[in-house]
């Protein structure tokens, strides 16, 4: 199934019915007037978040999304039923946008929400509606409101407990493919990952979701190489896992590389909880690879991890790491949960 994280859509909400015109004829009723019924409302636009789904390919094949016309109104005071909805299936971490991609009109973070975005046009008033002590038969009925409609941006920012970045060919597809079952493209050229990758992790008696980034590069937020598009999927990463390609002679400045780029595109990113680890190290020697972790911790003054995903050397240690981050991370949010609910003292 192909990756889509952003799609252009246009959605109708329905028309209201128009309201019916009768009178009551019936051989044993004497002046028995207007029973013209309302017309139904026409249908809603809501955009629903459902679990099953982790890429937007539907809206690939199907741009335009129309709700249904209400039923008209009929004779014998019959109300016309409200149309159809249309409903759009998103998967978690949908953000929707106007036509103009930059005013957020609702984030998607849990299965379950939902948004009526387009209500549908009100039903028109039937001729029983109108009928007065001064105007007993009238012979007039409104007809329904125009549904509104409009042009819309769906973009996917993926939700994962970790994200694994680095520049290209730094490993990251490897390593996924070495920790779950996930089966991404991996070449020996720069930009082999064009789009995110997914995969879920199993480690002791824990579970966790992994997400493989396409590289990055210097000048990625203004556009370079695959541009920002994909650093969005880092802002709903918990925790970033940055990998450095062992085989570069320069790994310090592959390191200060990836911290400007997500500070320039968000301060938030740069600061998330970061593991750094020195990758591919079955590819250089052990010196080296000491000397390379020292120049990594200076650089980033934190723990430096050293892996392999081709023999899977390391991966267990960076993996346990992830999972203490988590930890932490959680035991954080319910601390500050209790300090909030917890009376403030007054005297």
């Amino acid at each position: 199934m192909k990756f889509l994280d952003q799609a252009k859509v246009f959605v109708r909400s329905g028309n209201g019915g128009a309201g019916a015109v009768s009178f009551l004829r019936e051989k044993f009723v004497e002046f028995g007037g207007p029973n013209g019924g309302n017309g139904g409302r026409g249908g809603d636009v809501i955009i629903r978040c459902v679990d099953g789904l982790n890429t937007l390919i539907d809206y690939r094949f199907q741009q335009h999304f129309k709700a249904e016309t209400g039923t008209h109104g009929m004779g014998k005071d019959r109300h016309g039923a409200k149309g159809g909805d249309a409903i759009l299936k998103v998967p978690v971490g949908t953000q929707v946008f106007e036509e103009d991609g930059e005013t957020l009109i609702a984030d998607f973070t849990e299965v379950g929400q939902e948004l009526v975005l387009l209500e549908g046009g009100n039903g028109g008033f039937g001729n029983a509606h109108f009928k007065t002590s001064a105007n007993q038969a009238p012979r007039r009925a409104n007809p329904g409101l125009v549904g509104t409609e409009k042009w819309i941006w769906l973009r996917l920012k993926l939700i994962a407990d970790a994200g694994l970045v680095g520049l290209p060919n730094a490993g990251k597809s490897t390593f996924l493919a070495a920790v779950s079952a996930a089966k991404p493209k991996i070449a020996d050229y720069p930009f082999t990952t064009l789009h995110p990758n997914l995969g879920v992790v199993t480690i002791g008696e824990r579970d966790l979701v992994l997400a493989d980034i396409p590289g990055l590069i210097e000048g990625a937020h203004e556009g370079q190489g695959l541009g920002d598009r994909f650093l969005g999927h880092v802002e709903r990463c918990a925790i970033l896992v940055h990998l450095i390609d062992g085989t570069q002679e320069d790994v310090k400045t592959a390191y200060k590389t990836i911290r400007g780029e997500l500070a320039a595109y968000a301060e938030e990113l740069a600061e998330k909880p970061e593991i750094v680890v020195l990758n591919k190290i079955d590819a250089i020697d052990p010196d080296e690879v000491k000397e390379k972790v020292k120049v990594l911790k200076r650089a980033s003054k934190a723990e430096v991890f050293t892996c392999s995903g081709v023999t899977g050397e390391g991966v267990d240690k960076v993996l346990y790491r992830i999972i203490a981050q988590m930890d932490a991370d959680k035991a954080e949010r319910e601390e500050l949960e209790r300090r909030k609910s917890e009376p403030t003292w007054v005297p």
